[in-house]
């Protein structure tokens, strides 16, 4: 909003509307890093979310196998990337192709592989593209961009009357990492299943560790008869 603001008023200036250029009066604002909480879901609102899709139409088998996959932590461009011989049937396994160029072999559970077969076998147009992911409507190809997966998750969260402040796949990976950490799971364990490749980037779910953090508060000081 700040920056919108200084362009705006350096447009004014730059127009002949204001003598003086106000865009270096507009305070910045401080942007802390892991200043902010992670928005996550409960484990059974996830399950809501998922349960939602219709799995009687083709759509909804499709938004059924894409949210098991945001489920497991999937980043959307993940799931938009994901191609037929990505999956490997055999070894019970997946590539996903992650950020940065990288490659990781996932496990690929029973549930997500079933869900992925059925789309594929039964609902999946005919089309040229590898991708496993097509749209239902002509041109058949491949979604366009992250964005499709997150119109899927907030229809998704629609239709299981569910608001949360982040809408999109990102959201159910928070929730997963949460889910994790609230169950014991250590925070390097929980960097190599989201596939971190810092440990930093895996610190801020360190803070919805209520129960631990409460440990660590210090009382009060009350002092003075007050």
């Amino acid at each position: 909003m700040t920056t919108a603001l200084r362009s705006f008023l350096r447009f004014l200036f730059c127009n002949g509307e204001l003598k003086t250029d106000l865009a270096a009066c507009v305070p910045t604002v401080a942007d802390w890093r892991l200043s902010t909480v992670p928005k996550y879901l409960a484990p059974e609102e996830v399950e809501r979310v998922i349960a939602a899709c219709d799995r009687r139409t083709s759509t909804g088998l499709r938004d059924y196998a894409i949210l098991l996959l945001a489920r497991l932590g999937l980043r959307a461009g993940e799931i938009v990337a994901l191609q037929l011989d990505d999956l490997d049937w055999r070894a019970g396994e997946m590539i996903v192709r992650g950020k940065g160029l990288f490659r990781d072999r996932l496990p690929l559970p029973c549930d997500v592989g079933e869900a992925l077969s059925s789309y594929l076998c039964r609902d999946r147009p005919h089309s040229k593209t590898r991708r496993v992911f097509v749209c239902k409507k002509a041109p058949r190809r491949g979604f366009a961009g992250a964005s499709t997966v997150t119109t899927i998750v907030r229809r998704a969260l629609s239709r299981a009357d569910l608001h949360p402040a982040l809408k999109g796949a990102h959201l159910l990976r928070h929730s997963l990492a949460t889910s994790m950490l609230r169950a014991g799971v250590t925070m390097n364990e929980i960097g190599e299943v989201l596939r971190h490749r810092l440990p930093k980037t895996t610190e801020i779910y360190a803070k919805v560790d209520f129960h631990t953090l409460r440990a660590l508060a210090h009382p009060w000081p009350i002092g003075g008869g007050q």
